[in-house]
């Protein structure tokens, strides 16, 4: 959760090793009522004494209330937020213990998985902090035949992934970790999608590095910077692109996957229109899975621009890709 003035990956993590333990430890002992019991206090605590992550979930949950039919926006508090993440945080650790079974994962658009499954040169799966982005692992379950690699930015979860490992080291899915996109990066992805593979990438947090190249869209009425990363992979690669949410609904996980693109191309001097267009397409296509499970998008850093900023960004040339 978010510290004044930082960017999202330089946030040292919230709680520690042991305290996840802790909480994990309740959940065998006692169950989930047991866990939510210990889990009060914890999460008591980070909604006191975290101010920017509170006034980040108010922003957030304020843009979308308007959004909403009169009965859905009750209950819409920052509290409910955190203790939303909190819940969440424990399946993401049931995942990788394998205790998410089959049977709890409802696979909402069963024609895109068959697409998947049947496309031999594999692609691009882009995901978003929506839901519960581990449940993803299902489909490496549901599809044994596919091969799926997660990218991720381990430092800023360094915790969190070393108590995954310790819960279950025969993960089905390959976690990598990328600060940055070399070449050489590249060059492996995309010997693994040649083979086959899945590659699993967020589109909604700018980079890690706090630069790199972003595009400013509408996203829940205002303007806000959104990653061209995912795409610029995706157009490299020059693959299937597919989105991917999954979203906890009624104690079961629904996973939602749709096609976005057969292969991302431009000519040279359309590129930067293109990734703006295909980023503001993924924006507008997660805003409709936020309204669907409003409590459920784990952004707690300052995420909209404000005016200023955004006729700035507006206003900028656009950098070419190459």
């Amino acid at each position: 959760m978010a510290e004044t003035g930082k960017h999202w990956a330089g946030v040292g993590e919230a709680g520690t090793l042991l305290g996840m333990k802790s909480l994990l430890l309740a959940y065998r002992v006692f169950g989930r009522t047991g866990f939510r019991i210990f889990l009060l206090p914890v999460m008591t605590y980070f909604y006191l004494t975290r101010a920017e992550s509170r006034q980040a979930s108010r922003d957030y949950l304020d843009r979308i209330k308007p959004l909403l039919a009169e009965p859905e926006r009750k209950g819409l508090t920052p509290f409910r937020h955190f203790w939303c993440f909190g819940e969440i945080l424990l399946d993401k650790l049931l995942v990788w213990m394998g205790h998410i079974r089959h049977e709890d994962v409802v696979f909402e658009t069963p024609d895109a998985f068959a697409a998947v499954d049947t496309n031999r040169r594999g692609g691009v799966i882009i995901v978003s902090h929506l839901g519960n982005t581990e449940v993803c692992s299902a489909l490496a379950h549901q599809l044994p035949d596919v091969a799926i690699t997660m990218l991720v930015h381990t430092k800023h979860a360094e915790k969190f992934n070393r108590l995954m490992k310790q819960t279950n080291s025969n993960a089905a899915i390959n976690l990598m970790q990328v600060t940055d996109m070399t070449p050489a990066t590249a060059m492996l992805l995309s010997e693994r999608v040649e083979a086959g593979e899945y590659i699993v990438i967020a589109g909604d947090r700018t980079p890690v590095n706090g630069g790199g190249r972003t595009a400013c869209v509408d996203f829940l009425g205002a303007k806000a910077e959104f990653p061209q990363g995912a795409f610029i992979l995706a157009s490299l690669l020059r693959c299937p692109v597919y989105l991917m949410f999954c979203l906890k609904q009624s104690e079961r996980y629904h996973l939602y996957l749709e096609s976005f693109s057969q292969q991302l191309s431009w000519p040279r001097k359309e590129r930067n229109q293109g990734l703006q267009s295909a980023v503001q397409r993924y924006a507008d296509r997660l805003a409709v899975y936020c309204h669907k499970a409003p409590l459920q998008w784990f952004n707690f850093f300052p995420f909209w621009l404000s005016d200023e900023k955004a006729d700035k960004a507006e206003s900028s040339p656009p950098q070419t890709p190459s």
